[in-house]
């Protein structure tokens, strides 16, 4: 039984968009989907109205007639500063406008965990930790993060901000033993995010049930995600194939891993001008 009549998902045509496609579809009557990039093939419970999240009136017209915002459209990593300012920024605001121009009262965030990405990995963090981006891209989430918590406080629209690790198959080196977060799992908890009785303004990280973790959702139990993929599956593939990092190595000292190792995206553009 559908428990909305439409909801809407941005980023539809991403990787992670594709299976909340699939695994959201039972939730409501009709799912809106909407990205810059094909959506095909769009399935018969689908509504796809293609859209630039800098657009605002575009955005406004993706998000009339929505009962709940799976926000996951944005740059996936990082990017040049003008693509974060358009896609992330300026567009994690138009969609929270549109909402609050619509009446929307809850909205699931695609968050990072490179709003904490400084974070030494023996340190960790929990969902009050203070954001410490590694990244533009890190601090487009804490916008956002932000954002999401003054139209909570002001107008009442619920939020639940998903730190996401590494959303993938399978783990794929040492790192994703405790980032891993299977695609079972993310719609399992973006289903609870979107199902539960209230969620107010809640960070949770989007991470499976995996033995080694960096993360701790303790404060989170409201939400009543239980998640059931371990990365420990995985392990002796993961070792057989990747040897030990240096402890070192800003990708191996910090949570969030390359993307702390990475200089400027605009470095290059600047050094030629």
């Amino acid at each position: 039984m559908p428990q909305f009549n439409r909801i809407l998902i941005t980023g539809a045509a991403g990787n992670l968009g594709r299976e909340m496609r699939r695994g959201l579809a039972h939730l409501a009557t009709t799912v809106r989907i909407t990205d810059r990039g094909d959506m095909s093939p769009v399935a018969d419970n689908e509504e796809a109205m293609p859209c630039e999240l800098g657009d605002f009136n575009g955005v406004m017209d993706v998000v009339k007639n929505c009962d709940a915002i799976v926000h996951f459209g944005a740059a996936p990593v990082e990017r040049p500063w003008e693509e974060i300012l358009e896609s992330s920024i300026k567009g994690g605001y138009n969609v929270y406008e549109a909402a609050r121009r619509h009446g929307v009262k809850r909205i699931i965030y695609a968050s990072s965990i490179h709003t904490v990405g400084y974070e030494r990995r023996e340190v960790g963090a929990d969902t009050d930790t203070p954001h410490n981006p590694d990244t533009l891209y890190g601090v487009s989430k804490c916008f956002v993060e932000d954002l999401a918590k003054l139209y909570f406080n002001k107008w009442g629209i619920e939020s639940a901000l998903l730190r996401i690790n590494s959303c993938f198959p399978k783990p794929a080196d040492r790192r994703h033993l405790a980032t891993w977060l299977s695609f079972d799992d993310l719609n399992h908890l973006v289903e609870r995010c979107l199902i539960s009785e209230r969620i107010g303004h809640t960070v949770v990280y989007g991470i499976s049930n995996n033995q080694e973790l960096f993360f701790s959702n303790h404060k989170v139990t409201h939400l009543g995600y239980q998640p059931k993929d371990n990365a420990e599956d995985y392990r002796a593939e993961v070792e057989a194939k990747t040897g030990p990092g240096d402890p070192h190595d800003p990708a191996v000292e910090f949570v969030g891993g390359f993307l702390c190792a990475y200089g400027h995206p605009d470095e290059e553009e600047r050094i030629e001008l």
